[in-house]
């Protein structure tokens, strides 16, 4: 499965679910389970900009965008961050309306049923994203993924509320626990924001993969040295820029082939990778 067609098959699987987590959640007239609603809601219009951004970011590069669109994906995944903080924003102050108001709740068996459904199908459908977005790289399906995986916690946490409150008439316990999901939503909210932004400010790729350049580099005997090695991702395309110093006796076809080897090499261990080397002879300064 491509990461597009794993980001279509989210948006028809939250789909699915709001209008379960709705229809119970009004039934009941449960803020936990509307909240729910609300969130695979906020998922879904998640899912539907990681579907256009990954579309987006496919494009080749272009005269306006001549390293790719790959940064589509880093921007839809610091969006839908943000749409996740608001969401839950809104969910507390709906729980603190319930709580003033000292409602109760209905048909909790409804409730039940649908957050355990809920639960198993997005532990199902994250893991199939987390798989697609692992072998991809992609940034907007992860966040998509992380999305989903959430949702597994939420839902389960509220079906154990909703059993205690079944057995016990304790209804406050259904406002608490809409409160206690919306904080795990601003965890994964902010985490989620952390992610996106260190690609789209250029930061350097990580420090394991740093390495491995430079192991291969450093295989070559003909590399005297190197320097000013500069990288940076953009959504799943890596770009590595850097230096390298050979003898000044050294041929221009071998140099050339040599720059080729290395290149190679880098793309196997690190695939979609743009790489740009900067030949100079041994003695420049």
């Amino acid at each position: 499965m491509d990461k597009q067609k794993a980001a279509l098959l989210s948006v028809f699987s939250n789909t699915a679910l709001i209008l379960f987590k709705l229809v119970a959640g009004v039934i009941m007239g449960s803020v936990s389970v509307i909240s729910e609603a609300i969130h695979s809601g906020i998922d879904l219009l998640a899912s539907i900009i990681a579907y256009f951004s990954i579309k987006q970011a496919r494009k080749p590069a272009d005269s306006d965008h001549p390293f790719g669109h790959g940064k589509f994906e880093n921007v839809s995944g610091a969006f839908e961050a943000i749409l996740i903080f608001l969401v839950a924003v809104m969910i507390i102050y709906e729980a603190i309306k319930k709580i003033i108001t000292k409602g109760k709740i209905e048909n909790i068996e409804a409730g039940l049923a649908v957050m355990l459904i809920s639960a198993v199908v997005n532990l199902f459908i994250s893991s199939k994203l987390f798989k697609v977005a692992k072998k991809t790289d992609s940034i907007a399906l992860e966040a998509d993924a992380m999305h989903l995986y959430t949702d597994v916690f939420t839902s389960f946490g509220v079906f154990l509320g909703l059993v205690v409150i079944k057995f016990t008439h304790i209804y406050i316990l259904d406002p608490l626990i809409a409160i206690a999901v919306a904080l795990m939503i601003i965890k994964a909210s902010i985490d989620l924001t952390k992610k996106a932004l260190c690609d789209l400010v250029d930061k350097s790729l990580p420090q394991e993969e740093i390495k491995v350049i430079e192991d291969i580099i450093k295989k070559y005997s003909q590399v005297t040295s190197y320097h000013k090695l500069r990288t940076r991702k953009s959504g799943d395309r890596r770009e590595i820029d850097v230096h390298i110093r050979m003898e000044n006796s050294t041929p221009l076809i071998d140099a050339h082939n040599l720059c080729n080897m290395i290149e190679e090499e880098i793309r196997k261990a690190l695939p979609n990778s743009y790489i740009t080397i900067h030949i100079e002879p041994e003695d420049e300064k």
